[in-house]
This record gives structure tokens, C-alpha cells and sequence, in this order.
């Protein structure tokens, strides 16, 4: 039973990257980031990293608020599939699932960056930590549906 959740959890896990990497092309294309706003430029990146999240959600355009509180969603489900998959036995999917979590949680740092500080490269890093993790959620679903009971 925990292995079905585990899978159910997974497949939501890519249905929201899908849809983070599409609202991320939006914010991309029709979203202007004002240069001052709570956390820009910071001096303190993890203060700033902070403050523009919370900006974002609570202020921003409404794309990019969209983006940010999914955002924080999928770095929530990211840790608790990885916390469940460790509890499963065997662990086949567990690599996969902590690889995706570094991914999900490298592309949320750059996004704050990005928005702090609105260097290109940080955009380069959102996409790149996407692909990481949609690859690893994919390959842990294989995992999870050779190691669980039948669907």
C-alpha cells in the first residue's frame, strides 16, 4: 500500500514540474520583475532569498506569485517522496528520488536568485534542475513499479 501512494505521489510530482516549467516559460516571456522589491540585490542571499519569495507570492505579478507558491510545493513534495521512499523496502527508487529532490531544490534556489537578482544564468539553472528532477521522478516511478505490489 505505501508503495502505491509512493507511485501516486510521483506521478503528481511530475504533473506539477510540467506545469512549473510551463508557468516559468509565462513568467519568462510576460512577466517584467521590478529591480526594487523586497530581497533585490541583497547583500544577505539567504535573508534576501527569503524576502523575495515572500514578496513574490504575496505581491508579485500574479504568474510570477503562481510560479513561487508552486515553487514551495514541489520542494515540499520533493523531501516528503524521498522521506516515504526511504521508509519503502527495497529502496530501488531512493537514489532517483534524493537526485530529484537536489534538483527541485537547486532549481528553487536559482529562482529566488533569479528574481533577486535577474541574472540569466539563474534561469539557465531553474530549467536545468527541472530536467534533473523530471529524469529522476520518471526513473523512480520504474523503480517504485518493480518494487510495489501490482498497481
Amino acid at each position: 500500500m505505501r508503495s502505491r501512494l509512493q507511485r501516486g505521489l510521483t506521478v503528481t510530482m511530475l504533473w506539477l514540474l510540467l506545469a512549473q516549467f510551463l508557468l516559468g516559460m509565462a513568467v519568462n516571456l510576460f512577466v517584467g520583475i521590478p529591480a526594487a522589491h523586497p530581497g533585490a540585490a541583497a547583500h544577505n542571499y539567504f535573508g534576501g532569498l527569503l524576502a523575495g519569495i515572500a514578496w513574490s507570492i504575496a505581491h508579485g505579478p500574479l504568474l510570477l506569485a503562481l510560479h513561487a507558491a508552486l515553487g514551495l510545493a514541489l520542494a515540499a513534495g520533493s523531501l516528503a517522496l524521498a522521506s516515504g521512499v526511504l521508509a519503502l523496502r527495497p529502496r530501488r527508487a531512493l537514489p532517483a528520488t534524493l537526485v530529484g529532490w537536489a534538483g527541485v531544490t537547486g532549481a528553487a534556489f536559482n529562482g529566488g536568485s533569479f528574481v533577486n537578482y535577474g541574472h540569466d544564468v539563474s534561469s539557465l539553472l531553474m530549467a536545468t534542475g527541472f530536467a534533473i528532477a523530471a529524469t529522476c521522478y520518471v526513473i523512480a516511478l520504474v523503480g517504485l513499479l518493480r518494487a510495489g505490489d501490482p498497481a
